[in-house]
């Protein structure tokens, strides 16, 4: 789980850290002869934590050609999660791709001449970005009944209180040429 011996190690060009259960905080040291870096299998959880890794990678690694990230959470793909899909790989490849330009290969594929194009054009708007959860913030204001939008009326919002609310509408429905009737019989009526 330490990476303390690598620094001694200057002239490292290849390092699988696969299975090593390295977290979010990961910090490599200089290697500006690394081309190829496998991090598969560990526990690099966060969309934002990866984008900081990525900024690390691309100042201690200049020279990387070779990433592999399968099999973290960061690394949205079917076989972690079964909530992502293909779209979602293809923006965290181009958001990767923007953030270390000098990739050849990502993950298990060869990036594509388009795939750095892309990259360049959008790949900064790529990023995965989620809300944050009232709840879990500990904001009590955002918390209260009253504050959350809702398109019921206020005297409806009470779950315990069930009233009818009486509006007027513009429109009249006189059903001259509704065809929905017609297959009704008079039996059925």
């Amino acid at each position: 789980r330490s990476l303390e011996g690598l620094k001694t190690f200057s002239y490292l060009e290849e390092l699988i850290l696969d299975n090593n259960l390295l977290g979010n905080d990961l910090l490599l040291p200089k290697l500006p002869h690394l081309h190829t870096l496998t991090l598969n299998k560990n526990q690099i959880s966060f969309q934002r934590k990866l984008e900081s890794l990525l900024n690390h990678l691309a100042e201690v690694v200049p020279s990387l050609q070779y990433l592999s990230l399968l099999g973290n959470v960061a690394c949205p793909n079917e076989l972690v999660c079964k909530e992502k899909d293909e779209d979602d790989y293809q923006r965290y490849r181009y958001f990767v791709l923007h953030k270390l330009t000098n990739l050849k290969f990502l993950d298990t594929r060869k990036v594509t001449r388009m795939e750095k194009e892309e990259a360049l054009l959008r790949g900064a708007f790529m990023k995965v970005v989620k809300p944050k959860d009232a709840k879990a913030s500990g904001d009590a204001a955002s918390t209260s009944p009253e504050m959350h939008y809702t398109p019921l009326p206020s005297g409806s919002r009470d779950l315990t209180n069930h009233r009818g609310i009486l509006g007027k509408c513009r429109y009249i429905y006189y059903g001259k040429h509704s065809e929905g009737n017609r297959f009704i019989r008079d039996d059925q009526l």
